[in-house]
């Protein structure tokens, strides 16, 4: 089988998915920009060749190395970074040298959050109520029908980078005369918890790997730079699988990693946000590992060559991210936390630059059969002084 891993550099902790296919006899082509002298050594050993593109974003540079390997090597049988800002470009690739996964035709319901909601629609859901708006009078028009606050984030984005609460008729005007040239979404605001649906499914589009996870509104984190901290559950709620898996089957998704988001309504209600064709970011890939004792990059390797998920899923633990900030000061160092919390306490570590804006500049993983105790540890790494 020969694999292309693109920026198989980036993000570092990715870097067990090249190593396990590996194991399992995959020829790992690499193709990226970083030069080969700068690929950690354990990188380097993971791949059969490695093709270096000066820019990555040209997508004639990228055509050259698959037509090199496929001079090379023969058929590519799989391309994929698991990474949101290549999506399209694996797509693209995959359209070009018919190679199996997502693809060009299947990016705009991917990528695009107005094209979500239809496919939420398809799903049986109720998606949030809103539209793409160009002009200011469609704007006018839209706050009249749902009224304010108003959630504006771009039709075509990640997390919630350039996402803006809206609040009034003034609000409005000022956001559309210093808009971004890129259309814009703008929704009725949602009040409640983010939950989600995360998992992996198998060549045949069966769901062999899920997980669920909390978290608060990471709009307030990224704008604010608070702190910040999000908790893998033990258990998965039925209305949020029942919704996850209607999505996973109207997307047809097979041999893919998911991360579905939704909002708990204070009243109990589940409303779609957004989906994600990827593993969660930061560092949740590892935490699904600690959360159930498994090798999730293992089975991925697993279900690619084999279409096999071996491992035992039974959620042992409940499982969070704790992220900290250098510019807010702490009650506790983190000697202080690694003393009280020894057994709990499964990472900590400096965030990758291209993650802090979201998750911290500092973080910890924290793991307990007991949630409540999680939630503890999470208030007692991020207590300030």
């Amino acid at each position: 089988m020969n694999f292309i891993a693109f920026s198989p550099h980036y993000p570092p902790n990715y870097l067990p998915f090249w190593v396990n296919l590996r194991r399992f006899g995959v020829n790992v082509l690499g193709l990226g920009d970083s030069p080969w002298d700068a690929l950690r050594p354990e990188v380097r050993s993971a791949l059969s060749e490695y093709y270096h593109v000066w820019n990555a974003q040209d997508y004639d540079q990228l055509i050259r190395a698959v037509g090199y390997f496929t001079y090379r090597y023969g058929k590519i049988d799989r391309l994929e970074s698991h990474n949101e800002f290549w999506l399209e470009s694996d797509a693209r690739l995959r359209t070009d040298f018919n190679i199996r996964g997502l693809h060009s035709e299947q990016i705009p319901a991917i990528k695009r959050k107005s094209e979500m909601k239809k496919m939420f629609a398809k799903a049986g859901l109720q998606p949030i109520r809103g539209r793409v708006c160009h002009t200011l009078q469609e704007a006018h028009a839209l706050a009249d029908e749902l009224g304010f606050p108003l959630i504006a984030k771009p039709d075509i984005g990640v997390g919630a980078f350039q996402t803006y609460r809206l609040q009034s008729r003034r609000d409005l005007e000022d956001f559309f005369a210093r808009k971004p040239l890129v259309e814009y979404l703008l929704e009725e605001q949602i009040e409640g918890e983010i939950v989600t649906f995360d998992g992996l499914t198998n060549q045949n589009g069966k769901i062999v790997f899920s997980s669920s996870m909390r978290y608060g509104s990471v709009m307030d984190i990224v704008n604010n730079q608070t702190s910040f901290w999000y908790l893998i559950t033990r258990q998965i709620e039925p209305d949020v699988e029942t919704a996850g898996r209607k999505i996973v089957s109207v997307y047809r998704l097979q041999e893919r990693f998911f991360h579905f988001e939704f909002f708990r309504t204070p009243d109990g209600g589940l409303r779609p946000l957004e989906v994600n064709m990827r593993p969660p970011g930061g560092l949740t890939t590892d935490m699904f590992n600690f959360a159930n004792d498994i090798d999730v990059f293992y089975e991925y390797a697993n279900v690619v060559v084999n279409n096999r998920f071996d491992a035992q899923v039974t959620r042992p633990y409940a499982c969070a991210y704790v992220g900290r900030r250098n510019a807010i000061t702490y009650r506790r160092s983190v000697q202080e936390i690694l003393s009280a919390f020894p057994q709990q306490t499964v990472y900590h570590g400096v965030i990758d630059g291209a993650f802090a804006a979201a998750i911290g500049d500092y973080g910890f993983i924290v793991r307990s059969p007991y949630e409540e105790e999680v939630v503890e540890i999470a208030s007692f790494i991020i207590e300030p002084a």
